[in-house]
């Protein structure tokens, strides 16, 4: 015969490090709130449902079956036989043929009936049985999925805290899918719920990392439809799961005489099992933008990549330069330094030539697929046509693209980002997806206008670049000016010192070295007044709205340059009329004392 005790979780770890009990060997049934302890001799022992028996361990549970597995204990050595149609796991691996078992093994009966296998006492050394929790059973059935945190990075000893909220939602969410599972098998719905890693190893446009979250995808085995749920969704179907599944299970006991189980049937809006179809986000492709910064054709062949890395499609496609009539651009217009095209009109196509290898249509013939791309500032998603039913299609979908004034943040963009590709599966029974036009700027030639500036800001930087190419005009008479002065100056000194060494006469000597010197001053306080007027020039020349600027800063940027404008004017104005005052003043006393007036 075999035993059973029931101990709380407060009671579960003190029993595993102090239980020194002489049975032969024993099973732990674990769950998260209580553990059930099975003790067992030697012979066979079956195990499920029916208990009529004396060697029989009755356990109840999604997807026990009447007689699910058989223990022998034979020569000290005990063996898990599962039976037909049963599913056992041991140590997170599904097994169909007899297994010896060895101490502390995990089993998993069903879709969720966890035991921990206790050996002889002779095996039982210092283990710390305390760490086979629930969780540890879950954490090694996602570790057998490919799923685990791994090891930290070089030089890291922590892991990734994304990874982490991913892993234990991961465990939370597996043993609620295996009964998922159990109840669509039950049913006979024909639905697979399988657990996936969003994001896992998809980038964004800059090459970093995507948030990560756990979905459920889920397939009908019958259709070939597929859903992609998240957690929130999933959990709340699963109540709506269980309330159909024990539904059923009454009817079935209140109907003795069924010997088949029949499929439940539903009305659509009440399937917990059913949702309409949606296009679905197969995976996504970069293609870096770096070429057309220097205008230098691009043609690749891409790897699509799905949420978790595996390979998807294979997509070529290409990066052309172009006129505005959509013409290929030469050698002769390449560029060596991409600054070139600051304030200049570019245009270029993104070609999409052929998608070989879809794996989404190997798996079922009446899909179809389209991609789907942003650019830049794009307010909307451009998507090609929808093709169908070809592993292999042939796109040939080309996009013009178009900037009439060439930004330094476009420029930046180029420069290092990518147009992220994402490749669309479609259904039957779901609606293509759509360019939805009506919020993007297009040329009536169906160019997609892109790096478009506010009118306001596009008149005033024109304003701006106006009032310096003026300033510099300026700028270049004032250095003509001052070159003459210069020369100007430097024959009076010469006629200065020819008077104080010769001389022409008392009235010469009097009148030359006065006149020649207040000239100078005059020279030398204009040249200090323009030192001033230069800086403020070099300030207007800097003054320059930021690239973030809204509306409201570019007002202000507007206001503070026409305050900046005229500072400068008036100083240079000023600077201006004091020299030809002082000019005028000085030739008016020479005169006066020379005697000579016109």
């Amino acid at each position: 015969m075999n035993h059973f005790n029931i101990m709380t979780d407060g009671d579960v770890c003190k029993w595993l490090h102090s239980n020194s009990s002489t049975y032969l060997w024993k099973l732990l049934h674990i769950s998260r709130n209580v553990l059930v302890e099975f003790r067992c001799f030697l012979g066979e022992w079956d195990v499920g449902l029916c208990d009529s028996s004396p060697r029989s361990i009755s356990i109840k549970g999604l997807g026990i079956q009447e007689r699910h597995a058989v223990f022998k204990n034979e020569a000290r050595r005990v063996t898990l036989t599962p039976l037909a149609g049963s599913k056992v796991t041991v140590n997170g691996n599904v097994v169909s043929q007899p297994v010896e078992l060895q101490h502390l093994d995990r089993l998993i009966l069903g879709s969720n009936c966890t035991y921990l296998f206790v050996g002889y006492p002779s095996e039982r050394g210092g283990d710390d049985w305390s760490r086979y929790d629930y969780d540890y059973f879950q954490s090694e059935l996602a570790a057998a999925e490919g799923i685990h945190l791994g090891e930290p990075s070089t030089g890291s000893s922590q892991t990734d805290p994304s990874l982490l909220a991913v892993f234990y939602d991961c465990i939370k969410l597996m043993p609620m899918v295996a009964e998922a599972n159990q109840m669509s098998q039950e049913l006979n719905k024909g639905v697979d719920f399988k657990l996936e890693i969003k994001n896992l190893a998809l980038s964004d446009s800059k090459g970093h990392d995507l948030e990560k979250d756990i979905v459920v995808k889920v397939t009908s085995k019958h259709s070939k439809q597929v859903w992609v749920w998240s957690k929130a969704k999933f959990v709340n179907r699963k109540f709506l799961m269980e309330d159909v599944y024990e539904q059923h299970q009454a009817e079935q006991c209140s109907d003795q005489g069924a010997t088949e189980p029949s499929a439940v049937t539903l009305p659509r809006d009440k399937d917990p099992f059913w949702d309409p179809v949606e296009p679905l986000l197969l995976g996504t492709a970069h293609l870096w933008l770096q070429s057309l910064a220097f205008r230098i054709p691009l043609q690749e062949q891409l790897e699509v990549l799905g949420s978790e890395g595996t390979e998807e499609a294979i997509l070529q496609a290409q990066l052309v330069p172009c006129t505005p009539t959509g013409l290929s651009l030469g050698e002769d217009d390449i560029l060596i330094d991409p600054s070139d095209l600051l304030g200049r009109r570019l245009d270029f196509q993104v070609v999409l030539d052929q998608c070989c290898g879809l794996r989404w249509i190997k798996e079922a013939r009446n899909r179809g697929v389209q991609i789907g791309f942003r650019l830049f500032d794009c307010s909307q998603p451009v998507y090609s046509p929808a093709l169908w039913h070809n592993i292999n299609p042939l796109l040939d979908h080309k996009v013009h693209f178009a900037s009439l004034q060439t930004s330094k943040h476009l420029l930046n963009y180029l420069q290092s980002s990518a147009v992220v590709l994402e490749l669309w599966g479609l259904q039957e029974g779901c609606s293509h997806l759509v360019s939805s036009l009506q919020t993007m700027r297009m040329t009536p030639e169906s160019i997609f206008l892109i790096d478009e500036t506010d009118p306001f800001e596009t008149s005033a930087v024109s304003s701006e670049l106006m009032s310096v190419k003026a300033l510099q005009q300026d700028l270049d008479e004032l250095k003509s000016v001052n070159a003459s002065l210069r020369k100007e100056n430097h024959i009076l000194r010469e006629k200065l010192n020819a008077a104080r060494t010769g001389g022409d006469g008392v009235r010469g000597r009097s009148v030359r070295p006065s006149c020649d010197a207040e000239f100078a001053r005059a020279l030398k306080v204009f040249y200090h007044s323009m030192t001033s007027v230069r800086g403020q020039l070099q300030r207007l020349r800097r003054h320059r709205p930021s690239e973030e600027s809204d509306l409201l800063g570019l007002k202000l940027f507007v206001d503070e340059h026409r305050r900046l404008l005229r500072d400068f004017s008036e100083q240079m104005e000023e600077s201006v009329s004091t020299l030809k005052q002082d000019v005028a003043a000085i030739v008016r006393r020479k005169r006066e004392r020379s005697g000579v007036w016109p």
